[in-house]
Formats: C-alpha cells, structure tokens, sequence
C-alpha cells in the first residue's frame, strides 16, 4: 500500500468541514443519493462518478482522497462543489462500491495521472535569482519615501488630536493608504486601511492610539540598520517585501511533524480572498498556511480542520516564524484530536512570540479541557485551574450545546479584541466548526 492510499473511509463531519459554506454542505444532501449516480466507485486513492443533474445535464465528479483534491464539469464556481461533497458523503456511508485503479475512467484517470506527475516532481532546492539590483534598488526608494510619508502623518494626527478622528471621513486613510500602495508597501496600506474601522469601536481612543505607536515602531525599525537579521525580515514582511515560494522551500527552515489542521477561516479584501488554515504539530509547533484566489476561483481545500497529515513545512523567515508552505506530503489527512494547553501556557506561548514579533495581530490557540461560561455579559472559556479568556464575533448557542457543560478542546484565533473559536472537539463528537 503506497502512503497516498487512504485505508479509512472518512467520517461525515470530516467531510462536510471541506465544504466553502453552509449552502454548499446542505445542497450536497440533494445529491447524496445511489439513485443520482452512475458508475461512481472508489480505490484506496481516488473516487469518481457521474451525476445526474437537472436536465440532461451530466456531471462527471473525480475526488483525489489524498489531497483531497477535486474535479467537476458541473459549472458551479463553489470549490468543492456541491457535487463532489455529495460523492464524499456516499464514500464515507460506504455506498461507493470498492473497486481498481485499472477501473478509472479514462477521464478520471487523466486527472489524476496529471496530478500524480506534478506532486513527484523535485521539490526546488536551488536558490531563487536574485531581482535585478538596480530594480531592486528603486523600490526600496519608493518604500523609503513612502514611509516618509507614513511617519509625517501620524505625527500630524497626534499633534491634531484623536477627538477630530472619530467622525473622520474614510479618504482620511484611504488616502495615505493608496499613497503607500504607490510606493510599493502593500501590507502597510491595508494596515492602515484598517485603522477606519477603530474609532467605531467602544474604547476606540487607546485603541487607535496603540495602532499608531506600533505603525511609528515598524517605520523607525525599517530604517535601523543594526536589526538582527530574523528581526529585520519580519520588518521587511510587514512592510510589504514578500519572499518568493522557491526561495521558502529551498531556504527555509524545515519542520517534519504530524499537523493537526485545527481551524480555516476565509476572509475577502480588495477583490482577492485569503484562506487562513491554522496547524498545530504534536510536537507544540503552530504554523499558519495561507492560499489566495480571486473571485471566482477556488481555495486551496488540501487542509481540512478536524485532520491531521504527516507532512513537512517550510516556514517563511522571521523572529516568531509562522507562515509556513507545505513542502511534502507523507501520507493522507486522517480525522485527529489536537493536543491543546491550558489557557496560562497558551499566554505565555503568546507572550514569547508577541516579544518577537510586537506587530502579531492574530495568533493560534488550542486550548484543553475548557468549559464555557458567562463573563462580564458574554461568553468566555475557563479552565481547571480558573483562568479565563474572552470569546468573540461567536454565537454562544452553537457552543454551548456542543459542550453541554463539558470540557472541550477549542482552538481558536486569539488578538487584542478576544478569541475567535474555529473548532472544538468534545469527547463524544467529532470535530465541530
């Protein structure tokens, strides 16, 4: 049996956690049906069908089970779409009779040929070119003056004073934002785009007051030269130098451990949608794998919360190192339980990386044996030995139920405003999002 053979039929949770939205999951029961398809069989790597859709229209669905990965010729932009979850629902109640490599159909088979080919190709291990010096050289002027710019208008917003901000029109940040775009320091412009929404916040002086401090910070940090060299690339990466792929995976360091795959989120900014999939290795290792598509075009599905792959990353360079590639595979995904800490240890993990990095704004929590609770009007978790972390942007129903007063595993995203669950696991459940 190869390592991309999956020996386990997946559970229906694990299954419906692949799906884009709610719509897609439920509109996949529709089509979970023996009676919707033809021909649909599976092997210990691949399953395929064709599915009767409204009409004469016929699809033709082909699931890679070790991404997962998917193909459909139905028109549907959802990825995956509502059509390949049914096929997974049918494999996973094992109505998917079992059958051969040699039984693929020729389209099937193409596809998945085509994707065997691509993944055993040589990882890239040699350097990436350096850009051409004199390019490279005109950026960093513009980015120079660009924070020029930056620091002379939060000087100026200081010296004014907060009071004017709060019924400040969006072009006052929008403005510099589009300014520094112009001089090529992305990441800063949609930090600063983000500072409009503060001042509609409770509390939102002091709020917007540390913004402003941590924003002078990373400008007088860029122009220091004697920045340790972690530091610096941290500095870089905030601005809005970016490293390329290659050079990730021929340079970075690299990281072998079993990645529970504990929380996805998708979020959409200036016509582009980010995936965040947060991991969490059994060796206490967190590491952040983002994917990006325009609209319209699928997320990378490869990362399932609720599972765990055998697999090495390349983490991208940095004094708290995060973001990370998956550079090799070593053996299919698989349901798993994240091992999680209690909330002090958590902190002081936090604490670590936030003294590394002072500009983290988001941070991955697994935490172990909590119950939720009422705190100060809204929900919290709390843990055996007292300490308590508050809850945000959550429906507490949803979470309660699941719990039913229980301790829980919960992983979540923690920043300055409170921790935002992305999954949970109780002893009688499978992972629940």
């Amino acid at each position: 049996m190869s390592d991309r053979t999956v020996s386990d039929r997946w559970e229906r949770g694990h299954v419906l956690a692949l799906a884009p939205d709610a719509a897609a999951a439920k509109a996949a029961a529709t089509v979970a049906r023996p009676a919707a398809w033809t021909g649909a069989a599976c092997d210990g790597e691949a399953a395929w069908g064709e599915c009767r859709g409204s009409g004469k229209s016929v699809y033709r669905v082909s699931v890679d089970l070790t991404g997962p990965a998917f193909r459909c010729s139905c028109p549907s932009r959802k990825f995956p779409c509502k059509h390949a979850l049914g096929l997974l629902l049918l494999w996973s109640d094992g109505a998917v009779p079992g059958g051969r490599a040699a039984d693929r159909p020729p389209w099937a088979a193409e596809w998945l040929a085509g994707r065997r080919a691509r993944a055993e190709d040589p990882p890239v291990r040699a350097t990436a070119r350096a850009a051409d010096p004199a390019t490279a050289e005109r950026r960093a002027a513009r980015v120079d003056a660009g924070l020029d710019d930056l620091d002379r208008w939060l000087r100026d917003q200081v010296e004014q004073g907060l009071a004017r901000t709060e019924n400040a029109p969006y072009a006052l940040f929008d403005d510099l934002a589009r300014r520094l775009v112009d001089a090529q320091a992305g990441a800063l412009a949609g930090q600063v785009r983000a500072l409009a929404a503060v001042p509609r916040r409770p509390g939102w002086p002091g709020a917007l007051l540390a913004e402003y401090a941590l924003l002078r910070l990373l400008v007088h940090a860029h122009r220091r030269p004697d920045l340790p060299a972690p530091l610096r690339d941290t500095v870089r990466a905030r601005i809005g130098f970016t490293v390329p792929r290659e050079e990730v995976l021929a340079a970075g360091e690299r990281v072998r451990d079993r990645w529970c795959v504990v929380g996805v989120r998708d979020t959409a900014q200036d016509r582009l949608a980010t995936r965040r999939a947060w991991l969490r290795g059994r060796g206490g290792r967190s590491a952040l794998v983002l994917s990006f598509a325009p609209p319209g075009r699928p997320l990378d599905a490869s990362l399932a919360a609720g599972t765990e792959v055998d697999a090495e990353l390349a983490f991208f360079p940095g004094a708290a190192p995060l973001r990370a590639l998956v550079a090799e595979r070593h053996g299919a995904a698989a349901p798993a339980v994240p091992d999680g800490v209690p909330i002090g240890a958590f902190l002081a993990e936090h604490a670590a990386a936030l003294a590394a990095d002072p500009w983290l704004d988001r941070w991955p929590a697994v935490l172990s044996g909590v119950r939720f609770a009422r705190r100060d009007g809204g929900l919290a978790v709390v843990d055996a030995a007292g300490d308590v972390l508050p809850l945000r942007d959550t429906e507490p129903w949803r979470l309660l139920a699941v719990s039913g007063g229980a301790p829980v595993t919960l992983a979540g995203e923690w920043t300055p405003r409170g921790l935002r669950p992305l999954a949970a696991w109780h002893d009688d459940e499978a992972v629940v999002l």
